[in-house]
C-alpha cells in the first residue's frame, strides 16, 4: 500500500511516554474547549477524547491560575488511569509556558507573540537581526532550561496572521515569513544544546498553509535540521466543510511525506475531531486503522443493488483493520480497479456475483441474496477474520 509514499524522516521526539517522529505512527492529538478551571469538566471531556483515540491532549492556559490547574486536572487523568501526554497550549506570558513546563509533557508557544512587549518599544533595536536574536535568548533562555531539566518538549507553532512587526517588514504576511520565524527559534534552541522540539505552520487559508508545510521541510533539510511536523488547517469550521478543508490540507501534505502528527481543527466537541483524522492518515495510506473499502459508483452495467451490499458488507467487515475490499458493479472495470484489493466482490450479471481473492476468481455467479455471507465465509476460510 506504501509503495508510492516515502516518509519525510524527522529525529524521535520524546514526548512523555508516547514518541513523535522517527518510524513512529502520524500521531492524532485535539484540544480541549472547556474552562481550564473546571478541572471535573475538562477531566472528562480529555477522557472522552482519549477514549476516541486522542494520543496527546492538548490544554489551553492563558492565564496563570489556569496554568496552576494543569497539576489537578493531571493528577484526576493519572488517577483514572490516564497516561496520555498533556500539552499546554501558550501564548503571550513566558512566565506561563515556564511553568506549565514543571507540569506537563510538551509546551506550545508562538514565536509572533511570544516575545515581550518591551522589545517593540525600540523599533531600530528590535530591526536589528543581531540584537532582536539576543532578545529572544535572553526570553527563550529560561524556558529551555525548565525543558532539559524536566524533559518537555517544545512545539515552535507559527500561526499565518501572528508574525511579529519585524519578520512582517521583512518577509510580509508570507510562508517564507512563518517558516523564518520558526527558524530564528530553532538556532536559538539548538544554540543551548534543545533538541526536543517540533513545528508547526497553520492557516486557514489552505493553500498558505500548505506552502508554509513544504517550504518548512525543504529548508529544514538544506540547514541540516530533522524536528518533527505537526499538520492542521486552523479554524476550518465544522460539519462536512471543516473536514473536506483538513483533508485538502492535510492529506496533501502526508501525500508528500511530510507530518508526523495532525490535528483536524472542527467548531465541534474535540472527540469528533479524532475519527475525522483517522480517516484522513487512511485515505493518505499514512496509517491504517480500520477496512479499506473500494466502492464503484455503478453505472447503468450494474445489475444487482449495490448500494445496499456495500452498506452490508461495511456492516459486516469494518471491524476488519488491514483488510482492503473492493465492492464493484460490474467485470468490466471491476477486477482492473480492485487491483490491490485483497477481497473482490464483483457484479457478475442479473443479480449474481463473482468473488474475488485479490486477483484471483475464487467463486462464480452467485445469487445476490447470498454474496455479502459467501464474502464472509470466504474471509474466514482464508485466515483473515477475526472476531469484533
Amino acid at each position: 500500500m506504501n509503495t508510492l509514499y516515502t516518509r519525510y524522516q524527522t529525529r524521535v521526539v520524546n514526548i512523555g511516554n508516547l514518541p513523535m517522529g522517527g518510524d513512529n505512527p502520524v500521531r492524532v492529538q485535539s484540544m480541549t474547549n472547556t474552562d481550564t478551571l473546571d478541572t471535573k469538566a475538562t477531566v472528562l471531556q480529555a477522557i472522552r477524547m482519549i477514549e476516541a483515540g486522542c494520543e496527546y491532549v492538548r490544554i489551553a492556559v492563558p492565564w496563570m491560575k489556569e496554568t496552576e490547574n494543569l497539576r489537578e486536572i493531571k493528577k484526576e487523568l493519572r488517577r483514572q488511569g490516564y497516561h496520555t501526554p498533556i500539552i499546554a497550549d501558550v501564548h503571550f506570558n513566558a512566565q506561563i509556558a515556564e511553568v506549565a513546563a514543571t507540569i506537563v509533557e510538551k509546551v506550545r508557544i508562538n514565536p509572533g507573540n511570544y516575545l515581550p512587549a518591551r522589545t517593540s518599544r525600540n523599533a531600530s533595536r528590535e530591526n536589528n537581526p543581531l540584537i532582536a536574536m539576543e532578545l529572544m535568548a535572553d526570553r527563550l533562555s529560561p524556558l529551555l532550561k525548565i525543558c532539559k531539566e524536566h524533559g518537555t518538549a517544545i512545539r515552535i507553532g507559527v500561526n499565518h496572521g501572528s508574525l511579529s512587526d519585524r519578520i512582517m517588514g521583512l518577509y510580509g504576511d508570507t510562508p517564507l515569513g512563518m517558516v523564518e520565524s520558526a527558524l530564528e527559534f530553532a538556532a536559538i534552541c539548538e544554540s543551548e544544546s534543545f533538541y526536543n522540539l517540533v513545528f508547526s505552520m497553520k492557516a486557514s487559508n489552505i493553500r498558505m498553509m500548505i506552502a508554509a508545510n513544504r517550504l518548512l521541510a525543504s529548508r529544514m533539510q538544506q540547514a541540516g535540521m530533522n524536528y518533527p511536523i505537526h499538520l492542521g488547517v486552523t479554524e476550518a469550521g465544522g460539519g462536512a466543510d471543516g473536514r473536506i478543508k483538513s483533508a485538502i490540507g492535510i492529506g496533501s501534505l502526508l501525500a508528500d511525506g511530510i507530518g508526523d502528527t495532525i490535528r483536524v481543527s472542527l467548531t465541534e466537541d474535540p472527540e469528533f475531531e479524532i475519527p475525522a483524522a483517522y480517516s484522513i492518515l487512511q485515505a493518505a495510506g499514512v496509517r491504517i486503522t480500520k477496512t479499506e473499502f473500494i466502492a464503484c459508483p455503478s453505472c447503468g452495467r450494474t445489475q444487482y443493488n449495490i448500494q445496499e451490499a456495500f452498506q452490508r458488507i461495511q456492516g459486516a467487515t469494518a471491524h476488519l483493520k488491514g483488510l482492503k475490499i473492493a465492492v464493484m458493479g460490474c467485470v468490466v472495470n471491476g477486477p482492473g480497479e480492485m487491483a490491490d484489493a485483497h477481497y473482490g466482490f464483483v457484479g457478475a450479471g442479473s443479480g449474481k456475483i463473482h468473488l474475488y481473492k485479490g486477483q484471483k476468481l475464487i467463486r462464480k455467479n452467485i445469487d445476490e441474496s447470498l454474496a455479502v455471507e459467501s464474502l464472509v465465509d470466504l474471509i474466514k476460510v482464508s485466515g483473515d477474520w477475526v472476531d469484533e
